[in-house]
């Protein structure tokens, strides 16, 4: 995945995300859009999500960040 793809999904994920969505909802959501994606290219533009947003929306940080670490976690791609 090229930084351009990354920053795309990163996108769609801070816009989709909400504080009640269960990670295979999020996937779910994001491959809806970029039906391609793979969860670990989720998991990673999660994390890159959450390092270009976390200072303009807390509380999506925070959702992405326990979907990303989830993701690391479980090591499914």
């Amino acid at each position: 995945m090229n930084a351009d793809e990354m920053q795309t999904i990163a996108d769609t994920l801070m816009r989709v995300v909400t504080p009640d969505m269960a990670p295979k909802q999020l996937i779910k959501a994001a491959r809806k859009e970029h039906p391609n994606a793979s969860k670990k290219d989720i998991a990673r533009a999660a994390f890159f999500s959450i390092i270009a947003n976390a200072e303009e929306d807390h509380g999506k940080a925070r959702n992405l960040q326990a979907f990303a670490i989830a993701e690391r976690v479980d090591g499914s791609s």
